[in-house]
């Protein structure tokens, strides 16, 4: 970005040689200017256009309520539906991030689990180091829960290399763990909040990047006394390797700026996700046996740990989102592992909303509305979407016009928020996102349905994965021992 800041002359003198030498102080920070001047270009084209498509949207479900008595049930979930996007985006829109006061500075321990990721870990440790914010208020512990790859090697490496610089005092405020067994990435985070000797818990994920200002623009909201815990903002570092990818960098800007947002316009957020996440340590430090021993319907609740935490300070205290703060994570290029990942976090995500359904209700109205709202829309989508483009085809012989122009609207509402607020050349695969949606990831709801209480990862190979992999070895054997005594 272009940068333009006003300065102020605060010394200057003539050397010895005659040379002239000025001092000038900038009128205001690099980590204050880009707040300011971000994505401000583009506010009207983008607010019009998201506007007249809003419009279209309305007229749409205009249409639902004049022929509501032929199909109730089914044009009550389009207008819920259409509802819900439409406020979402109106409160994603009205949001505003605290702002920042370079002053405000509370100590801060950022926390890093680690378990087999050799190839990013070094790059998750300097970037964490590498923070715009004072040295003796900022320290980095890693934990490596018992990586079966080189991760140790390269933590110990990374930070020794860091050490023997010698400067911003490292030697005191960066150091690693390393546990005795696999014992899940809660045991990892709890390892280091109970090592942590600030006030401030930053979790970040180990293939996640921050951007240099992102620790000093994510604890600004924390001046609210009633703040527990606050996200920030995560963009795909490995956006252009392939459709995949670039589909997500679309799913992950709507997701946190407009959804998140959203949330965020009511302190009312319900996943501090994973890559970059702030919480007050003795909030985790009163729920921590609670949070590492979860259980659900008996099982080890071993996955969504964020959701879970998340839970557990939403219930007492208010959750923010910290628009200014971000950073970047690696997200799956292949699409089998894409898919176990959309898996394990429905699972999650039906298991923790189950949760936090108990208390929702108490929270602002109109958020605790669009919450419960929020939760019966995705559940029911399978059946919506089954009947609209399934059903009505084949049996009564009718093409959906009326539903399919409408997810064109939802999928054109999600391209333009990327095209004009982000300025990204990506934004056409929204659209392929949300064909991808509906004709893939849709119909995964109905199996987390049925096996939300499983504890495995599926994309590692946690000890809940090689204990499933046991059983389904055993009962290959039993079947394979059956066949041959029948031969």
């Amino acid at each position: 970005m272009k940068v333009k800041i006003k300065a102020k002359k605060v010394r200057d003198n003539i050397d010895k040689n005659g040379d002239i030498l000025c001092g000038f102080e900038f009128v205001e920070t690099l980590s204050e200017y880009s707040s300011r001047t971000k994505d401000r270009y583009f506010l009207v084209l983008s607010s019009l256009s998201l506007l007249f498509i809003s419009l279209f949207i309305i007229l749409m479900r205009a249409e639902s309520i004049i022929y509501f008595k032929s199909n109730k049930i089914m044009y009550l979930y389009s207008i819920i539906a259409a509802i819900f996007l439409l406020t979402r985006y109106i409160f994603g829109a009205l949001y505003k991030p605290v702002p920042l006061d370079i002053n405000y500075t509370p100590g801060v321990t950022i926390v890093i689990p680690c378990f087999n990721e050799e190839k990013w870990i070094k790059r998750t440790i300097i970037s964490c180091v590498n923070q715009d914010y004072p040295i003796d208020k900022l320290e980095v512990i890693v934990v490596d829960d018992c990586s079966n790859d080189r991760s140790v090697e390269k933590i110990k490496e990374v930070i020794e290399e860091l050490k023997k610089e010698k400067k911003f005092e490292l030697d005191k405020r960066l150091s690693y763990y390393v546990q005795e067994k696999n014992a899940g990435k809660r045991e990892a985070l709890c390892t280091g909040v109970l090592n942590a000797k600030h006030d401030l818990i930053v979790f970040v994920d180990s293939d996640s990047f921050l951007d240099p200002f992102a620790i000093i623009n994510l604890v600004q909201p924390f001046k609210d006394p009633k703040m527990g815990g606050v996200a920030g903002r995560t963009d795909v570092a490995n956006t252009y390797t392939n459709a995949l990818t670039k589909m997500q960098s679309v799913r992950y800007y709507i997701a946190f700026r407009i959804m998140k947002a959203a949330e965020g316009y009511f302190d009312t957020v319900t996943c501090l996700s994973g890559p970059l996440s702030c919480y007050r340590k003795e909030i985790i430090m009163d729920n921590m046996e609670l949070w590492r021993n979860q259980k659900f319907l008996g099982q080890s609740a071993t996955f969504g740990d964020d959701r879970a935490m998340t839970n557990l300070v939403l219930s007492k205290h208010r959750t923010g989102y910290q628009d200014t703060a971000f950073c970047s994570t690696i997200v799956p290029n292949k699409y089998k592992v894409f898919l176990k990942q959309q898996m394990r976090w429905k699972r999650s995500w039906i298991r923790e909303s189950i949760i936090s359904g108990k208390f929702m209700w108490k929270k602002e109205p109109f958020a605790a509305v669009l919450f419960y709202i929020g939760l019966l829309v995705p559940i029911l989508a399978p059946i919506v979407v089954g009947y609209n483009l399934i059903y009505i085809p084949l049996f009564q012989r009718t093409f959906p016009t009326t539903f399919v122009v409408g997810l064109l609207m939802m999928a054109l509402m999600m391209s333009f928020a990327q095209m004009l607020l982000r300025k990204s050349t990506t934004w056409i695969f929204g659209m392929l996102f949300c064909i991808f949606y509906e004709s893939v990831l849709l119909w995964q709801m109905p199996i987390a349905w049925v096996t939300f209480w499983k504890s495995t990862w599926g994309t590692r190979m946690t000890p809940s994965d090689i204990e499933e992999a046991r059983k389904k070895a055993m009962m290959r054997k039993g079947r394979l021992g059956g066949s041959i005594n029948e031969a």
